[in-house]
C-alpha cells in the first residue's frame, strides 16, 4: 500500500499541473458562474412536475409560465456558458500577457456568445431561430466559441492589431475601437466554420461535434466508463487535488446533456434511461462528498476508540451530510493516508455501478433535474428522480455497502491511533514525574494527526501579542465550490464579534472570484485550492492584497476555533510574506 502512495506522490506535480490547466479551469469557472441560472431554473421545473404527483392540478396558464421561465434559463444555458467560459479564460490569459497588454473580458464574453450563435444555431426558411442547441446540447459549441474567441483576441492584442485613436480620446471609447478588429476576426472565423460544416454535412457545427464525440459520451455512460470517472475523482482528491475540477470538465456536456435528455424522456411519458449525469455523480458516486464518505463520521463515532477519530467524527458528521467533507479529508486525515486509499476509491466505483444497475433495470429513473450538490444525498436522489421511493432504497443499500467497505480500514487505522495516544500519554506522565507540576494544574497532550501521512502546517498563532486593527479588514476565503470556505468565513465572523476586531469575512469559490477580488484586503486559500497560489498571487500583488494559503489540519482547526482564526488573519496581515506559501 505504501508503495502505491509513493508512486502517486511521485507524479503529484503532474496531476497538480493538470488541475491548473487554464482551459479546464475556464470550463469549471464558466459553469460556476452559470450555476445561479441553472439552480434557479430547477425550482420552476419542480413546480411544474411535483404538484400533479400529489393530486394538485396546476392551471394551464400558470404551468406555461413555469415552463417559460425554465426555457429561458436552463433552455439557454449553452449560450450563457459560452460567455462565462470566455470571460474566465480571458482572466487566466491576461496573467500570461506580456508588455502590459490585456484582453477586454467583456468584449470576449460578447464575442463568444456571437460565436456560439453562429456555430450552434440554425434558422428556418422564415428566418426563425431553431432552438435545439441553445441549451445543454450546445455546450461543446460554447466551449469552442469561448476558446476560439480568446485565442483570436490574444493573437490580435499581443501583435497590437488594433485600431488606435489619439491619446486625447477617452479610454472607454478607445477600448471600444481596439476591440473591433479581434471581435470582427473571431466573428468571421466562426462564420466560415459554420459555412464549412453546413456544406460538408448539412448540419450546424454543434451537430457535427455531437456526431464525432457521440462514442466518447456513450462510453462514459457504460459501467466501465462511469466507474472510471468515479475512480479518477477520488484518486485526485486523495492526493490533495480537487478531483471534480480535473475530471468533470471533460464530460460536462454529457453530464448536463443527459440530465436534459432524461427530463425530455420523462415529459414524453418514457423512462429516463441515462445514468451518467451531474447529480448522479453528486448524490450516488459522491454520497457525502468525494469518496462516498457519508457514513464515515458516523462509523468514527460508533466504532472508533481513539480520541482523534471520535473528535473528527463529532466535528464532521453534519458537514459531511451536506457533502462538505473537507473536515474529514484533512482532519482524520484521509488525504494521503494509506489506510484509506482502497475504501476512498472503491466505494464511489461500487456506488455508481449499483446506481446504474438500478437505472438499467428500470428500478429507478435517471436523474432529470439540476439540483444543488450540497443537498444530502438521499434527499437529492429522491427529488432528482421525481420523488421515486426506489431512490431511497438505493441510498439505503449504498450506505450499508459503504459502511462495510470502510469499517475494516477504520478499525485498522484506529488501532494505530489508540497505540499512539497511549504512548503519548505515557510520555506525558513520565515528563510530569520528572518535572513536578504545581498542584491543581493539568497537562494537555496533543495527539498527532498521523504525521507520517499528512501535510500539517505549523501552528498558525503564537503567544506573542498580536497587533490590533485600526480599520476594517475585508477577508475573502476561497475554496473549490464555496462550501468549505463558508466554514472559515463563519468562524472569522464569530471570532470578530467575540474579540471586537473589525473583520468582515466572505466565502467564495475559486474561479468566480475575479470580479470581486478588488473589494478585499486579504484572501485565504483553503487547502483544496492551495495549488493555485502562484496564479492568484499575480493578481493580488497587482491589487495590493495580502494572500495566504492554508494546509489541511491547520484549516480544520481554524474553522473550529474562531478566536484562533482571528489571530491567524491578524498574523497574516502583519507578515511581510506568507510563511505558508506553497514552495516550488
Amino acid at each position: 500500500m505504501q508503495f502505491i502512495i509513493k508512486r502517486l506522490e511521485k507524479h503529484q506535480k503532474l496531476f497538480e499541473k493538470i488541475s491548473r490547466n487554464i482551459y479546464l479551469m475556464a470550463i469549471k469557472d464558466g459553469f460556476i458562474a452559470a450555476m445561479p441560472i441553472i439552480l434557479f431554473s430547477s425550482i420552476f421545473i419542480l413546480l411544474s412536475n411535483v404538484p400533479p404527483l400529489i393530486g394538485i392540478k396546476i392551471p394551464v396558464d400558470l404551468n406555461a409560465w413555469f415552463n417559460k421561465i425554465y426555457s429561458y434559463t436552463m433552455g439557454f444555458v449553452g449560450f450563457y456558458v459560452a460567455g462565462t467560459t470566455a470571460k474566465a479564460l480571458t482572466g487566466s490569459m491576461n496573467q500570461r500577457m506580456k508588455g502590459g497588454r490585456f484582453i477586454n473580458n467583456t468584449s470576449t464574453m460578447m464575442a463568444a456568445m456571437v460565436g456560439f450563435m453562429l456555430l450552434a444555431i440554425g434558422t428556418t426558411k422564415a428566418g426563425n431561430y431553431i432552438p435545439g442547441f441553445f441549451g445543454t446540447d450546445g455546450i461543446l459549441s460554447a466551449f469552442v466559441a469561448a476558446f476560439g474567441t480568446v485565442w483570436v483576441y490574444k493573437f490580435c492584442v499581443s501583435r497590437d492589431l488594433t485600431i488606435k485613436l489619439p491619446k486625447e480620446v477617452p479610454g472607454a471609447i478607445s477600448q471600444t475601437f481596439r476591440d473591433i478588429i479581434p471581435f470582427g476576426m473571431a466573428t468571421l472565423i466562426f462564420s466560415l466554420i459554420d459555412v464549412a460544416a453546413r456544406a460538408w454535412v448539412h448540419v450546424p457545427f454543434a451537430q457535427v461535434i455531437q456526431t464525432v464525440l457521440a462514442p466518447i459520451f456513450k462510453g462514459a455512460d457504460t459501467y466501465p466508463g462511469i466507474m472510471f470517472v468515479e475512480f479518477l475523482i477520488p484518486l485526485f482528491w486523495f492526493m490533495g487535488i480537487h478531483g471534480p475540477s480535473v475530471v468533470k470538465p471533460a464530460i460536462e456536456s454529457a453530464l448536463f446533456g443527459n440530465t436534459t435528455a432524461n427530463l425530455a424522456l420523462f415529459k414524453a411519458g418514457h423512462f429516463p434511461i441515462h445514468a451518467l449525469s451531474e447529480n448522479f455523480l453528486n448524490f450516488v458516486g459522491e454520497l457525502g462528498g468525494t469518496g462516498a464518505t457519508f457514513m464515515v463520521p458516523i462509523l468514527f463515532l460508533l466504532f472508533a476508540r481513539s480520541k482523534q477519530l471520535k473528535a473528527i467524527g463529532t466535528a464532521s458528521v453534519v458537514p459531511v451530510m451536506f457533502a462538505v467533507n473537507e473536515p474529514l479529508l484533512f482532519g482524520a486525515p484521509i488525504v494521503l493516508n494509506p489506510y484509506f486509499l482502497v475504501p476512498f476509491v472503491l466505494s464511489p466505483m461500487i456506488n455508481v455501478a449499483i446506481g446504474k444497475m438500478f437505472v438499467d433495470l428500470h428500478l429507478m429513473r435517471g436523474f432529470m433535474y439540476v439540483l444543488s450538490w450540497a443537498l444530502p444525498g438521499p434527499i437529492g436522489a429522491f427529488l432528482d428522480t421525481n420523488f421515486q421511493w426506489s431512490a431511497l432504497v438505493l441510498m439505503a443499500i449504498l450506505l450499508v455497502i459503504d459502511s462495510f467497505i470502510y469499517l475494516p480500514f477504520i478499525k485498522a487505522y484506529d488501532a494505530t491511533l489508540v497505540l499512539q495516544e497511549a504512548n503519548n500519554a505515557g510520555a506525558a506522565v513520565a515528563t510530569a514525574g520528572a518535572t513536578a507540576a504545581p498542584a491543581g494544574t493539568t497537562t494537555t497532550t496533543v495527539e498527532p494527526a498521523a504525521a507520517a501521512v499528512t501535510d500539517n502546517a505549523a501552528d498558525s498563532t503564537t503567544d506573542q501579542p498580536v497587533k490590533k486593527l485600526d480599520k476594517q479588514l475585508k477577508v475573502l476565503v476561497l475554496c473549490a465550490g464555496g462550501g468549505t470556505s463558508e466554514q472559515l468565513a463563519n468562524a472569522l465572523v464569530e471570532g470578530a464579534k467575540a474579540t471586537g476586531e473589525p473583520i468582515v469575512a466572505t466565502a467564495g469559490a475559486y474561479g468566480s472570484h475575479h470580479d470581486i477580488l478588488p473589494n478585499y484586503d486579504l484572501v485565504v486559500l483553503a487547502p483544496q485550492v492551495r495549488t493555485y497560489y502562484s496564479d492568484l498571487k499575480a493578481d493580488t500583488d497587482k491589487l495590493g492584497i495580502k494572500l495566504v494559503a492554508t494546509k489541511g489540519q491547520q484549516y480544520i482547526e481554524l474553522t473550529h476555533d474562531p478566536a484562533n482564526a482571528v489571530k491567524f488573519v491578524l498574523n497574516a496581515v502583519n507578515e511581510s510574506e506568507d510563511p505558508e506559501a506553497p514552495k516550488n
